[in-house]
């Protein structure tokens, strides 16, 4: 799915020149004239991030957040806010909003945040995606191919892994080879460091 700016706010005008502006950069937008617009087209497979007005009609930006934290949203946030909202902004922060922007801004500023947090969402669905991919390999592996990994990752020799498991050097290179194709690495050293953190 085309990573896009996901811009809610219930002022038209802003909308419109948020729109323009995002898009004269090279970044695909799409705009809700309210939260609830947004709620009901978000899907977990949506990439981006979101910019929210803080104070709607209906719901408000923060409500649609925590909606949408509760739904499992990963898109960073960015928060729109007038004068009089930077606490409510702040408070969001600590919930883990990306940024929020005081309104008027300055029009470079906020397109440099929203690149910054697609680049984010980017990097981040990367990151689940090579998890994921592990996982995978992981799953795959056979219970002897498992107690092979256990034991190359514990810098184990082919012989003396062929000793402990009570069979042969060869079938050991063949377990070893199978499981580093599952895994998708060449070396001992790659296998280490793909698994580094998951044990």
């Amino acid at each position: 799915m085309t990573p896009c700016a996901y811009l809610v706010d219930d002022d038209e005008a802003i909308r419109d020149s948020l729109a323009w502006l995002l898009e004269s950069r090279g970044v695909c937008c799409r705009s809700f004239p309210a939260a609830e617009d947004f709620l009901a087209a978000w899907e977990p497979a949506l990439a981006g991030c979101l910019l929210l007005d803080i104070r709607m009609d209906g719901m408000s930006g923060p409500e649609l957040f925590d909606a949408l934290n509760e739904l499992g949203n990963r898109m960073p946030v960015i928060f729109l806010t007038g004068h009089g909202d930077v606490p409510m902004a702040v408070s969001a922060l600590k919930k883990g909003a990306f940024d929020f922007v005081e309104k008027p801004c300055n029009d470079n500023e906020l397109v440099n945040r929203v690149i910054e947090a697609l680049q984010l969402d980017a990097n981040q669905r990367a990151a689940a995606s090579g998890a994921d991919s592990v996982n995978e390999g992981l799953n795959r592996l056979t219970t002897r191919e498992r107690q092979v990994m256990d034991l190359i990752l514990a810098g184990k020799l082919n012989k003396v892994i062929a000793d402990e498991l009570q069979i042969s050097m060869r079938t050991v290179e063949v377990h070893r080879a199978k499981l580093f194709d599952k895994m998708g690495v060449r070396t001992a050293v790659e296998l280490a460091q793909l698994l580094a953190g998951k044990r």
